[in-house]
């Protein structure tokens, strides 16, 4: 019945099939037209994403147990808004938060105020949302506790220098300590981390960069990498024949050191600002004589100049012996 009744339309419009083809194909085009420019239009609307914290707080999770309902009055286009609306219907987000910007409650509990959220909108809501206002002043996150400890960072390095250059000092890392997490039977069982492995050769200038820390089974690190730092400078050799005397010797006893002598080589920071042999003077102390296996004793200097970086004795080890026992 119905079919007749378009024919008989269809003929007194003097309108065939390919007709009707290319009216639909324009009414779909004109409305894909209508449909693109409506939804490039901004919209001030509600906006509601459900967000799980993630941040670094000593003693928690990295990870918040709970997720948050986030919502804000927002401006954007209609196009955002789909895609907004359609995600919030999926997951909750993973928003990585810096740790001053949240607050401890109690206990577990922290809080990030609509101020501090301002910076993470683009996190929360993506590229091309205006902020207008957040509906809540506060928005509450569950981090629970970890088992932790404080460990030191270990250097793990390959050093080497041109001719005449050295380092000054050992090697700084910064952090030079970081907490792990895991279960106790695995923090039971590290004392240290380390580095990988800083390859620094044939240096003739300072050095500094970053480095990662190498990773452990079951554990987590509050940091996965540091900055290090080398202090490098040219040096020159100073030998020098001292004499090595004694220090703290009792009364009525008298502490004889062989060979009486020592070569001493001075590595000193160029250029030379003084003599380092001026002042500095090595002894054997008697305390460690009398706690010595043998009067084999180890000599000490006193006043050395801040310019030297490093020196050796030779002899290493010098005989002691006491007279005037009673």
């Amino acid at each position: 019945m119905w079919k007749e009744r378009l024919h008989r339309l269809l003929g007194r419009l003097h309108l065939d099939g390919r007709d009707i083809s290319v009216f639909l194909m324009s009414l779909l085009l004109a409305f894909s037209i209508w449909l693109i420019h409506n939804l490039s239009l901004n919209y001030s609307d509600t906006l509601t994403v459900p967000v799980v914290a993630q941040c670094d707080i000593e003693g928690h999770s990295n990870v918040s147990s709970n997720s948050s309902m986030i919502a804000a009055r927002c401006r954007t286009s209609g196009f955002s808004l789909l895609r907004i609306r359609h995600q919030a219907k999926r997951k909750a987000l993973t928003v990585r938060f810096d740790s001053k910007d949240l607050h401890h409650k109690d206990g577990e509990l922290f809080f990030i105020t609509a101020a501090e959220l301002g910076n993470y909108v683009t996190d929360i809501f993506g590229d091309g949302v205006r902020l207008e206002s957040f509906l809540s002043e506060t928005v509450q996150f569950r981090f629970p506790f970890e088992n932790n400890k404080r460990v030191p960072v270990q250097a793990v390095q390959v050093l080497s220098f041109k001719p005449q250059y050295m380092a000054m000092g050992q090697i700084r890392l910064q952090p030079d300590s970081v907490t792990v997490y895991g279960e106790p039977f695995h923090l039971d069982n590290i004392d240290r981390v380390f580095t990988r492995t800083i390859d620094l050769l044939n240096l003739k200038s300072s050095a500094h960069g970053v480095v990662r820390l190498e990773p452990m089974a079951g554990i987590r690190m509050s940091e996965t990498e540091v900055n290090y730092s080398l202090d490098v400078t040219r040096y020159v050799e100073i030998r020098s024949e001292v004499p090595v005397g004694v220090r703290n010797v009792p009364a009525g006893r008298k502490l004889s050191v062989y060979p009486s002598t020592a070569t001493v080589v001075f590595k000193c920071a160029f250029p030379l600002s003084q003599d380092p042999t001026e002042d500095v003077s090595f002894y054997i102390d008697y305390r460690d004589f009398t706690n010595s296996i043998g009067g084999k004793c180890i000599a000490h200097a006193s006043r050395i100049p801040e310019s030297v970086i490093e020196c050796s004795v030779s002899p290493e080890v010098f005989d002691c012996v006491e007279e005037g026992r009673q």
